[in-house]
């Protein structure tokens, strides 16, 4: 069910207009987090309650949200998390917290390869203006110095895919945040040699990310810029490595796929949501 922003502010009003919870064996939310954890008093109502979560590597990263997602969690401790990010899910298990990995996906249908000229060697689309993608938009404007970078932004759909058919090795910088971003499966998707920024080996053990095979990681401007360079003069290993991108993203994180998993990690059992005890103080003495 789609819902307004109005409406998602609300949710109670929601509900009792048109939910009956108990015709339901699971209910998943997929919120905007700033509007979910402003009614933890609803949603501890609401039974075997699921919540799909995309942001929480904001948890572990410098961001106004540092932190939130723990304290949010801690407040409905039976409710099942499922995370994009697989050192996300298990650092909130960690915690406590019942996290499932369910990785990121892209539009299957929407986005391919389209197998054309790209007339652009490089070049990254999406935002680098808000406060999250600080250390990204530092970074992609330093390589834009050293190298023809196109840094820009589309229409959603058709105008999208045709910019990222048209680009030779996509830039991704998700520095700082510890998981990978859509924007990486969807380059994969079209084709583009993706240079990712390294989220560490279990990150990339958990996707089936190998380096310099169906993708190149990179810790440093100086490293990129070096297996670039490498990149350059054996146009052999850059098709081979945009074809394996490709191959894995289509075999591994479609939406037909994304939602074989999804439908798994609901199936065991929920925790029992435990019953909260108040202890009340009357400002009144009664002799």
């Amino acid at each position: 069910m789609r819902l307004s922003s109005e409406e998602q502010t609300n949710l109670k009003a929601y509900f009792e207009r048109q939910i009956k919870c108990e015709d339901y064996d699971r209910i998943v939310l997929f919120l905007r987090f700033k509007k979910e954890i402003r009614q933890v008093g609803f949603l501890r109502a609401i039974p075997n309650l699921v919540f799909l979560e995309h942001d929480a590597y904001q948890n572990y990263s410098k961001s106004k949200y540092k932190g939130t997602f723990s304290r949010h969690y801690k407040k409905i401790p039976w409710v099942r998390v499922l995370s994009s990010g697989y050192t996300v899910s298990q650092k909130l298990q960690a915690e406590g917290v019942d996290a499932v990995f369910v990785p990121k996906c892209y539009d299957d249908v929407l986005i391919k390869n389209h197998h054309q000229v790209r007339d652009i060697e490089l070049g990254f689309i999406g935002s680098i203006k808000n406060k999250t993608y600080t250390q990204r938009k530092v970074f992609l404007e330093q390589l834009a110095t050293r190298e023809p970078l196109l840094i820009t932004r589309t229409k959603s759909g058709d105008d999208y895919v045709a910019t990222l058919n048209r680009v030779k090795f996509f830039i991704s910088a998700d520095i700082g945040m510890g998981e990978y971003m859509i924007k990486n499966f969807e380059a994969m998707a079209a084709g583009c040699v993706v240079l990712a920024w390294d989220q560490g080996e279990e990150e990339n053990r958990a996707l089936g990310f190998k380096d310099m095979e169906n993708i190149v990681l990179y810790r440093s401007l100086d490293e990129l810029r070096s297996k670039l360079h490498a990149l350059r003069l054996d146009e052999e290993k850059t098709q081979s490595i945009a074809a394996s991108g490709q191959q894995l993203a289509e075999q591994e994180y479609t939406y037909k796929r994304a939602a074989s998993r999804f439908a798994t990690a609901l199936i065991p059992p929920l925790r029992i949501p435990c019953k909260t005890r108040v202890l009340f103080f009357n400002q009144y003495s009664y002799s």
